[in-house]
């Protein structure tokens, strides 16, 4: 019997350099791991790496630029919904990418504590994402009051949201269910910034509370009468 199947398809070599790139700097560290170290484990020259990735710092992070593609397209597809809505669910397609790979990103958030500079440089790629949510909320708001004030505001809450979850998911090991943490922050920022937020405050209750301030050592007569004027009844009529 045959195999009409074929020889299997090899994986792209963007993925090659950085499966061997993160392999290296796990065994060796980041700082010992040099880029002839990761063309030399990949089989490829230094020209191949430098194709796919600038720099050691983007070999660690793969998955950003299409991530960043992939919320770009979604966002400008979006529609008139509720924009704080949009760029919740943008914000998903971050925590999708994360859990795609759960032992890959618990590894690389462990790796990024212990590297001053590749915390730097999520950092670069995590404002990156928060500028595009921005940039797609100003636009959705043109014309109305502070709107690029709200969406610098909104979309920082977003990614603030997005991140506690996702960094709490991270430190149990990628254990338990990443969404339900990033849903319950995001669910935070709906109340906040999302259309209930908006909503005319429920009419007061008809009891009413009165504050009244009297004199020190005014007869309690004087107290019940001004009570009794302020609810909008006769006051008593008996002296004291």
């Amino acid at each position: 019997m045959t195999d009409d199947r074929g020889p299997a398809k090899k994986p792209p070599m963007r993925d090659v350099l950085a499966e061997a790139a993160f392999a290296l700097f796990m065994e060796r560290g980041f700082e010992r791991t040099t880029v002839d170290d990761i063309v030399a484990s990949a089989g490829v020259g230094r020209r191949s790496f430098f194709r796919y990735f600038p720099s050691k710092e983007d070999a660690v992070f793969p998955d950003h630029e299409r991530c960043l593609a992939d919320m770009t397209a979604f966002l400008e597809t979006a529609g008139d919904g509720d924009p704080v809505e949009a760029v919740c669910e943008a914000a998903r397609i971050v925590l999708r990418m994360y859990a795609e790979k759960p032992e890959f990103s618990v590894q690389r958030y462990r790796l990024t504590r212990e590297v001053p500079g590749l915390r730097t440089y999520e950092l670069s790629v995590v404002r990156r994402y928060e500028r595009t949510m921005a940039g797609y909320l100003e636009r959705r708001w043109a014309g109305a009051p502070d709107a690029a004030l709200r969406a610098e505001v909104i979309a920082a809450s977003v990614v603030a949201a997005h991140n506690n979850g996702l960094r709490s998911w991270l430190r149990s090991g990628g254990r338990g269910d990443a969404g339900a943490e990033v849903d319950r922050a995001l669910e935070l920022v709906r109340s906040v910034w999302g259309p209930a937020a908006e909503r005319p405050p429920a009419p007061a209750a008809e009891d009413e509370v009165i504050v009244m301030i009297a004199p020190k050592g005014a007869p309690m007569w004087r107290v019940v009468q001004r009570i009794e004027s302020a609810l909008g009844g006769e006051p008593g009529t008996t002296e004291r």
